[in-house]
């Protein structure tokens, strides 16, 4: 038996992730100082991909709400394992239009709509399912020029209105703000800072056509402080908190 098999003990999971994610809540804590902002400001996600539900379990006892996923399979399996838990699932990654309906059956947030066809696919099956409605973000891709596609999902920052528009209009579905990723290439890349204060402009052009859509969603384990002091309402941390996860294949 090993020790993460045995609860309670200092080598133990529950030690472990109590450990790490005191660490995030002081660096989120400083940087909130450091911002002149209220710690209450920011929301901390735990991206928990490629983790256990056990480890989700662990935890919601420590006081996390707030869980991430980037694929629908392994999250509908999680949300379904922790239904008992009060938890509010956030959906991260790149969406197909046929899982829609699977995430809306768990997700309180989608994060990463990039196209109004994704808005309308979504807003039909939150009316199907006559579930209350579904935060969305804009995802907005910073390396991407006027009209340009990328590597990633996001719509480039020019495209960011017309997205708006269609969440807003979309029925089931609420505008609540916009997310992004720090670039890894282009003008951004390697400036995760100057990054966050371009998505913080966006985003004050789009509070101001929209002003419920306050948002911001930006900054994981690496720079979550320069997101804060950017301005972010929510950070998502995966690797920070859970220990970095084994390369795939």
């Amino acid at each position: 038996m090993s020790a993460w098999d045995e609860p309670g003990t200092p080598g133990s999971r529950e030690a472990e992730l109590a450990a790490n994610l005191a660490r995030v809540e002081e660096r989120i804590t400083r940087a909130c100082d450091a911002a002149g902002r209220a710690r209450t400001d920011v929301t901390l996600i735990v991206v928990t991909k490629t983790y256990p539900a056990e480890d989700v379990r662990r935890l919601a006892v420590l006081g996390v709400r707030d869980v991430a996923e980037n694929r629908d399979q392994e999250a509908a399996a999680k949300a379904a394992a922790c239904a008992d838990l009060a938890l509010n699932w956030h959906f991260v990654g790149q969406l197909q239009t046929n899982k829609t309906r699977s995430v809306a059956k768990y997700a309180q947030c989608v994060h990463s709509v990039d196209r109004v066809r994704l808005a309308r696919a979504l807003s039909a099956a939150v009316v199907s399912l006559e579930r209350a409605p579904l935060d969305c973000l804009v995802q907005v891709a910073l390396e991407k020029a006027p009209g340009q596609g990328g590597d990633r999902g996001g719509v480039a920052p020019d495209a960011v209105g017309e997205l708006a528009a269609a969440l807003d209009e979309a029925p089931g579905l609420r505008l609540a703000g916009l997310m992004t990723v720090a670039p890894l290439t282009g003008a951004y890349a390697g400036a995760p800072a100057a990054a966050f204060e371009r998505l913080q402009e966006i985003s004050r052009r789009l509070r101001s056509v929209h002003p419920a859509a306050n948002m911001v969603s930006a900054g994981m384990s690496a720079d979550l402080e320069e997101a804060i002091a950017a301005g972010a309402t929510h950070v998502r941390v995966g690797s920070a908190v859970l220990g970095v996860r084994p390369a795939l294949g």
